[in-house]
Order: structure tokens, then sequence, then C-alpha cells
């Protein structure tokens, strides 16, 4: 696969892989295809196992050790060459900052309450209160750096909007193997009411993603790191396919292991999207590594974390939600989803990431988290 093989080419290849390679594994475990289409889907296949105090120790310690890595990297300390933020000049909060405000606290209070008039509209609040809090993100982005993407680039932040929707219709198809979470409370659901309804909602995650990552990156807390250490792969070409062996292992097995490879879900598109660049020769987050930026991964982390955080808090009141069933360690939730499935918030950051530089690389790309300058 040189990295002369023209991009439409190259951009068709990777989808059909990513779609192709649960397909396939779901083909070889001989279950019955007819769940795997429905739509909306309806029919549990996946028994999940139950609790285990085993299971349960393993992933917090994994977990814990993923984060405290991260608070190594944001709190290592900063050198005196390192440019401060805590002083940049403020922009006026604009108008349109707090409309949004205004229509956050609306459809918040309209999502948590119960009214008998309103209950037509209860169930589709998800859509306009996450389009008011990234509309909110950009308007305090402004206000600390006079920049975001939602004023500076509107075409192509508005683009952002369709291929989120993609994006995570990509995950719900994996969720078809795993079965992890399903929505109630829009019952009974047409095919049409559904397709339409969930890709409006699903629009909404990469521009409020991004939208973070841009107003953390205005604290100097994520953006100037005292840690610079590269981080050196002796074998880039083993390494390269050992991503490649491992992410399609992960997105194959899905359908053979879900109890057990559940969390690969959040793992597996990652690797494989980087393996694919690194093989094309393409500049990626591991080339940033390479330089000693870490921004490039605690950042989308943060930011997905915190916007997990958000969607949880706000789904867990709501007339329509999400509700998980998650083998081994559905217990200890904080609001619908346990515990520890706030550790898969952590890749999916940076799966965000990836995608979009997978998506505008070499065409237009998002200033985010410094990475024009890293690539130079």
């Amino acid at each position: 696969m040189p990295a002369s093989l023209p991009h439409t080419i190259k951009f068709l290849i990777l989808p059909c892989c990513l779609l192709g390679l649960p397909l396939l594994g779901f083909l070889l475990s001989g279950k019955p295809l007819d769940p795997l289409f429905e739509f909306p889907p309806v029919t549990s296949t996946v028994i999940h196992a139950p609790f285990s105090w085993l299971a349960f120790g393993l992933f917090s310690v994994i977990i814990v050790g993923l984060i405290a890595g991260l608070l190594f990297l944001l709190f290592n300390g900063t050198t005196s060459s390192t440019r401060s933020t805590s002083h940049l000049p403020r922009f006026r909060f604009p108008w349109w900052g707090w409309v949004s405000l205004g229509s956050l606290i609306f459809f918040w209070t309209l999502a948590w309450t119960r009214f008998t008039w309103l209950s037509d509209f209860q169930g589709l609040t998800f859509t306009p209160l996450w389009v008011s809090f990234m509309v909110l993100l950009n308007a305090l982005t402004f206000h600390r750096t006079g920049q975001c993407f939602l004023r500076d680039h509107p075409r192509l932040f508005l683009s952002l909007f369709v291929w989120s929707a993609i994006f995570w219709w990509y995950f719900e198809y994996l969720n078809r193997f795993v079965q992890n979470w399903r929505y109630v409370g829009l019952e009974p659901m047409t095919a049409t009411f559904y397709a339409v309804h969930s890709t409006i909602a699903f629009s909404t995650v990469l521009p409020t993603v991004l939208s973070t990552c841009q107003l953390l990156h205005s604290y100097s807390m994520f953006s100037n790191f005292g840690f610079r250490q590269p981080l050196v792969i002796a074998h880039p070409k083993k390494f390269m396919w050992t991503l490649l062996g491992l992410g399609g292992a992960c997105l194959s097995g899905l359908a053979f292991w879900p109890n057990y490879l559940f969390s690969m879900l959040w793992v597996g598109p990652l690797l494989f999207i980087l393996a694919i660049q690194m093989r094309w020769g393409e500049s990626t987050v591991i080339s940033a590594l390479e330089q000693g930026h870490w921004e490039v991964i605690t950042i989308p982390a943060c930011a997905a974390l915190l916007c997990g955080f958000c969607w949880e808090l706000w789904n867990f009141y709501s007339a329509a939600q999400w509700v998980y069933s998650i083998p081994f360690v559905n217990r200890f939730h904080l609001f619908e989803m346990p515990i520890l499935g706030y550790g898969g918030y952590l890749p999916f950051g940076l799966e965000c990431i990836v995608a979009v530089d997978f998506l505008f690389k070499g065409r237009h790309r998002f200033d985010i988290i410094g990475w024009s300058s890293i690539r130079g």
C-alpha cells in the first residue's frame, strides 16, 4: 500500500476494512444474521456475563494506570520556556454565547422535567441541548483567545456535523456485536424516525469534542508541558504491523467474544486507523509523540472525558435515554454509566482527533492542539 496510492482509493480501503472485519468475525462465529440487520435494533442475542470482582479489579488497575499516566503528563511541571496562557488578553464574551447559555438552561430544564403539556418534546432534547453546549464552548474559547472554530471556520465546522453522524453510526454498528447500550423512551420507533432522529443527534459528537479540545488548549495546564520526552520506536515497521494486527484482531473478535473484547470497541478502530496512516507514510499522532508532543493525547482524552461526564449527566433524567448492559463491571454507577465505563472516553477522545485528521488531511486542517505547528 504505497504512499503514492491515490487519496480516493486510500479513503475507501479503510472503511471497507473497518466495516468488513467485524462482519467477517460475525460470519465465522456462525451466529444468525437477522438480528444484526434489525433496524431499529430490538432483538438481544448477547448474554452478558455477570459482575466479577476479578474482572472489576483488573479493569480498575488498567484505568487507574491510564489516569495516573494522564495526570503525570499534566502535572509533571513546566519549564521557563513554556508559554503561559494564564494572562491571555480577554475578549468580550459574545452575544451568541449568552444565547447559547440561555438555550442550554432551557433545554436542560425541558429534558429533566415532566410537564404534561411538553411531553411530546421532552424526548427530543438531546440535539438542541448539545448544540447549545457546543456553541457555549466556542463562545468561551473566543472569550479567552479571540478565536474559535465556529466563528473562524464556519463552513468547515458545519461539515463536521455530517462526518460526525457517519462517525457515530459506525460505533452503533460495532455495538450490534457487543450490545453494550440501547435506547429507551421513544418506543415504538419506526425505522425512518430512528434513522432521522439518531442521525441528527449523532451529528453533534465530533463538533462538541473538538470544541472542547480547543477550549482546553487555551489553558497552560493542557498546552504547555514540562515533559517533552520523545516516544522512541526502535522498529517503526514492526510497530505498524503490530498495531494493524491488534486492531484487526480486536475488530474481528468482537463477535466471537463480546463479553471479553467489549472494551476493544473503543480501541480496535483507533489502532487500525493509526496503522493504516503509518503504512501510507503520513504524519500521525504517533509522529507527534515521537517529537515529544504528548498534548496530542492528553487534550483529546480530557476533552472526551469532560464531554462524557456531561453526556451521562444530561442523559440520566431525560425522558429518552440510553442504558447500559456491560459484562463483568456493571456496578457502581455514576448516572447510567458504570464507573469503570468512563475509562472508554479516554481512547475515544483520541479516536475523534484521529478521525478528523484522517478526513481533512491534505485539504483543510483544524488547528487542534497546535496540530499545524507540530507538523510544520
